[in-house]
C-alpha cells in the first residue's frame, strides 16, 4: 500500500515556496506541515527541498517527486469532481454569445426550456456577428456556425445546417432558371459578406463567385429582396425554410447543393469543463438533433 501522508503537504510548500503559506493554505500549523515533510523525506530517504530562512525550492530529485505527485492530486481532484457532478443540479452564471439571427430564432428558444428545467441558473447571452474573445470576455460557451478558423478552442458539433441557393417565383418568370454553375454569372445574385457562394461539383467543393446590385449584412434583409424577386440567394435553412414550404422562394441549383455544415459549440480548453456547460451542450446536442 502507498503511504499517501506528506505527499499534499509537500506539493503545498513546493508550489507556494514557503512552508508558512502552504499551512495557511492547508489551513494547518506551520510546525504540523514541517512534521509532515520531514517524515515524507524519512520514508523516501531522500532531500525534496532546500531550505534556507528567506526561500524554500525543490531539489533535483524533489521537483521529479513534485510532477509525479501533482499528477496524482490532480488525477483524485478530477474523480472526486466527477463523481459530485453526478449528483449536481446546474446553477450559477452560463455566459454564451451566438450569432444574432440564428440566435434570435433557434438558440435562444431552446436556451428559454433549458431555463425552465434548472431555474437556479442565470444565463447571458450576447447575441453578435462578430467573433468575440472567450477567453477575455469571460464566456463559457460560443454558438458558431459553418467552417470554423483554427483557434485553440475545443469543438463540438451540435447539429447542421442545410445553405440554399433559392429565388422567387416572379423572378424565375422574369429570367428563367439557372441549370448550371456557369449560368449564374447571368442572374442577379444579390450577397451577403462574401463575394462568392459555395457548390459541390464532381464531389469537390466549389467557391463560385457571383454578382448582383445588392449586397447586404442582413439574412433578414436578403431573404426580403429575394421574396420581392430582386434575385437569386444562398442562405442557410433557418432563414429560408418557411418560405421554401410555403412556395414563396424556389430552390435552385440542388444537384450541386453543398453539403451540410456545422453548428459548433465552443469553449475553452479548461483541464476540467463544469457540469452546467456540459448538461447545456448535451441538451442543444439532442434538441437540435431531433429539429
Amino acid at each position: 500500500m502507498v503511504n499517501w501522508e506528506g505527499v499534499s503537504e509537500f506539493v503545498a510548500v513546493a508550489e507556494a515556496e514557503s512552508f508558512t503559506q502552504a499551512a495557511k493554505r492547508l489551513e494547518i500549523s506551520i510546525a504540523q506541515m514541517s512534521r509532515q515533510v520531514s517524515a515524507l523525506e524519512t520514508r523516501l530517504a531522500t532531500k525534496l527541498l532546500h531550505r534556507t530562512t528567506r526561500k524554500v525550492s525543490l531539489t533535483e530529485v524533489g521537483h521529479i517527486y513534485y510532477q509525479h505527485c501533482r499528477q496524482v492530486l490532480d488525477g483524485l481532484e478530477d474523480a472526486e469532481r466527477a463523481i459530485t457532478n453526478l449528483q449536481t443540479i446546474p446553477r450559477g452564471l452560463l455566459k454564451i454569445t451566438a450569432p444574432i439571427t440564428y440566435g434570435e430564432r433557434t438558440l435562444a428558444p431552446l436556451l428559454n426550456d433549458f431555463l425552465l428545467k434548472y431555474p437556479e441558473l442565470e444565463v447571458k447571452v450576447n447575441l453578435t456577428n462578430q467573433k468575440v474573445d472567450l477567453v477575455d470576455g469571460g464566456y463559457d460557451l460560443a454558438i458558431r456556425l459553418g467552417i470554423l478558423e483554427d483557434s485553440n478552442l475545443i469543438a463540438k458539433r451540435l447539429g447542421t445546417r442545410t445553405q440554399y441557393v433559392c429565388a422567387s417565383p416572379d423572378y424565375i418568370q422574369a429570367f428563367g432558371i439557372p441549370h448550371s454553375l456557369s449560368e449564374l454569372d447571368r442572374h442577379n445574385c444579390i450577397q451577403g459578406t462574401l463575394d462568392y457562394w459555395r457548390f459541390q461539383e464532381n464531389g469537390k467543393t466549389r467557391n463560385i463567385r457571383v454578382k448582383g446590385n445588392l449586397s447586404c449584412n442582413s439574412g433578414l434583409a436578403l431573404v426580403d429582396a429575394a421574396i420581392k424577386g430582386l434575385g437569386i440567394v444562398q442562405l442557410p435553412d433557418y432563414y429560408v425554410e418557411h418560405y421554401l414550404l410555403d412556395g414563396r422562394l424556389v430552390p435552385l441549383l440542388e444537384q450541386h447543393r453543398q453539403p451540410d455544415d456545422g453548428i459548433w459549440a465552443l469553449y475553452p480548453q479548461n483541464r476540467y469543463l463544469s457540469p452546467k456547460v456540459r448538461m447545456l451542450i448535451d441538451f442543444l446536442s439532442e434538441q437540435l438533433n431531433e429539429q
